[in-house]
């Protein structure tokens, strides 16, 4: 028999009339005021600097309490998704806690997506929704939705708040849960009845949370046990997830990697978190990830996973991944540790603790044992990355190569600019050619592939980049597609009202690029439902004017759209007008700027691993398998390349 959530359980309970507590009945220790009042009064009390949001009936209240004194800083977006997206944006930029508001019903509802996107990328996040009054609850109200019940399996936790005197302590601890321990989304649900009614407002809160105690440091024998691993390892590989880059050990990694001379390699969350310059950094490993990279884990001895679960998207088939490594996995949340793949030495903790911890036992172990000669293993490592570095063809029908825009992008950026993208090809490529600097650099949706993730995400990053630095904020580049720029291009709104110079790079190849690609691959060019008809023109087509065959039409026009949204638009056909836009894109700082390069619909995204094959059947292009059937043999592999069809 299922559990009922909260809010089914409460409406099943049957509702005397709410009572208004009279003084008499309420502790008197504090300042007096509305719930509303109370949710900004806590907000500003946590430190909360910037809020995103979008008002609505339910919400109201909340609304009405914030006004030209509230602290901290509201922006209004055009879409309740795209505040949760930008929260996530602020929260992975920053390294603080996302907050934004939302109504009841379809305002909540919305923002689901944001939350699940937050759930499975670890982002530390609050949504506050409006709700009903309780005395309606159950009863089918207007724009009522069991938000708390809808977001249970998407969240870290949740709240449901009838009740005004409970508000200061639910969000500060909902504040505290979202930030701790694994990070990510808590949503506290306010019923109208909470925000309306008076309470006596103190600060700080006790927080009430039993059995809520991360653990942080690791416990028992597992740091020398992890300390021999190494000892023993000729073929180590440090395997870095975006729990590294949360916990805000960058630096430590790289340490670990220059003590031990393990090569490190990424996830999609952790681009960036040891900068690329770094001679021991082999790339993103995986069904889009270096050959040096995937090939390095497939035949490592020693897989050190700091802050990473193992997705599928890493693993390929998972029985056939890392096949002769014994594992090392380092992860706060306990559940991760043995989930897909059993670990050797299991480690519970904070990242960065871990690593100060372990780094000064592998020192001990060194003082002692020595240092494994690992040179065999960098040789065969430095022939991957000689003979398959990451390389691209070029467009055979005039447009432009992704790739190159992506890499002119990186060359002429500033090194601490902060890169966003959508989800799709482009998303592969600015992971694979971005010249990444530094951590908290890089934002995209990883776990739940997000499509209109990028704009407001960006906008999200703008936001906290001004908070760093107002008078001279490091730039937030957006690289993003077509396709899913269309889903929430409408935020353009909240850039330029909000004064958000995010610069936009929209790859437009007229089709949806990545899943054009599969049906190229798996289902025989079969390309259904995947042209966005904005590219060359039919005869007949009708466009507000007759479109001869051959001419372009454009629907959207994107530098029309940006126009249109006050937004400064340019488009760029050639390399020299490209090299050109990003000039005069990076010189504009005063509202937001959009780019429009038309590439090659057919480019792909190379290297590649099939869904569900094994990472060493990746194909670095088509016909070159490099990995196919190669055995490592006392750390060294001679074997060449597997050629296919």
């Amino acid at each position: 028999m299922a559990t009922p959530t909260p809010l089914q359980a409460f409406s099943a309970v049957p509702k005397a009339p709410v009572e208004k507590l009279s003084a008499d009945k309420r502790i008197v220790n504090g300042e007096k005021m509305s719930g509303a009042q109370a949710v900004v009064r806590t907000l500003e009390d946590l430190g909360v600097e910037d809020v995103f949001g979008l008002p609505g009936g339910a919400i109201l209240p909340v609304y009405d309490a914030i006004n030209d004194d509230t602290k901290f800083r509201f922006v209004l977006v055009r879409h309740e998704q795209a505040a949760g997206h930008a929260a996530e944006g602020y929260a992975i930029s920053t390294g603080k806690v996302g907050v934004c508001i939302v109504t009841s019903g379809p305002g909540a509802t919305n923002v689901v997506t944001a939350i699940a996107d937050a759930n499975m990328d670890s982002v530390p996040m609050v949504v506050i929704t409006g709700q009903v009054g309780v005395n309606a609850i159950g009863t089918d109200a207007f724009q009522e939705a069991d938000i708390v019940g809808i977001t249970y399996p998407v969240v870290k936790h949740s709240y449901l708040v009838t009740r005004a005197q409970d508000i200061p302590r639910v969000l500060a601890e909902a504040y505290h849960i979202a930030g701790t321990g694994r990070p990510g989304p808590v949503v506290v649900d306010l019923t109208k009845t909470a925000q309306t009614e008076d309470l006596f407002y103190s600060w700080p809160q006790r927080l009430i949370l039993p059995g809520y105690n991360p653990t942080v440091k690791a416990h028992g024998r597992v740091l020398s046990n992890a300390a021999k691993l190494f000892s023993q390892s000729y073929r180590p590989v440090l395997y870095v997830g975006g729990g590294a880059v949360r916990s805000k050990a960058g630096d430590l990694v790289k340490t670990l990697s220059e003590v031990t001379d393990a090569p490190i390699v990424t996830t999609l969350p952790a681009r960036g978190i040891v900068p690329e310059s770094d001679d021991h950094v082999l790339g993103m490993l995986g069904m889009h990830g270096t050959i040096a990279a995937t090939g390095a884990v497939q035949q490592c001895d020693l897989l050190v996973a700091i802050g990473a679960r193992f997705d599928d998207r890493v693993t390929g088939s998972l029985p056939d991944f890392a096949p002769s490594a014994r594992v090392i996995h380092i992860d706060i949340d306990p559940a991760e540790i043995g989930k897909n793949r059993q670990a050797d030495v299991p480690i519970v903790g904070d990242v960065a603790t871990v690593l100060t911890d372990l780094i000064a036992e592998i020192h001990r172990s060194q003082a002692i044992n020595g240092k494994p000669d690992l040179s065999a293993w960098w040789d065969q490592i430095n022939e991957w990355l000689d003979k398959y570095p990451m390389t691209y063809d070029q467009s055979p029908d005039g447009t432009l190569a992704p790739q190159w825009v992506v890499q002119e992008l990186s060359r002429q950026a500033d090194p601490n600019t902060i890169w966003v993208t959508g989800v799709g090809q482009h998303q592969m490529w600015a992971a694979q050619f971005i010249d990444f600097h530094r951590p908290n650099a890089w934002i995209s949706s990883g776990g739940l592939g997000t499509m209109g993730y990028g704009l407001p995400a960006a906008m999200g990053a703008e936001v906290g980049a001004q908070r760093e630095n107002e008078q001279q904020p490091t730039p937030v580049w957006l690289i993003d597609g077509d396709g899913s720029f269309q889903m929430l291009s409408e935020e353009l709104a909240a850039c330029f009202f909000n004064r958000l110079p995010v610069k936009i790079a929209i790859l437009n190849n007229s089709v949806y690029g990545m899943v054009r690609q599969w049906q190229t691959l798996f289902y025989k060019n079969h390309y259904s439902a995947t042209n966005l008809m904005d590219g060359e023109a039919r005869e007949g087509d009708v466009i507000g004017t007759n479109a001869k065959a051959g001419e372009i039409m454009d629907v959207p026009d994107f530098v029309k759209l940006a126009e249109a949204y006050g937004c400064v638009g340019m488009r760029a056909f050639t390399e020299d007008e490209a090299v050109e836009c990003i000039r005069k894109a990076n010189e504009i700082n005063d509202r937001p700027v959009l780019i429009d390069f038309r590439v090659w619909k057919d480019a792909m995204v190379w290297p590649m691993v099939a869904a569900g094959a094994s990472n060493s059947d990746v194909t670095y292009k088509p016909g070159i398998q490099p990995l196919k059937g190669r055995t490592p043999v006392d750390g060294v592999d001679n074997a060449g390349d597997s050629q296919t069809a």
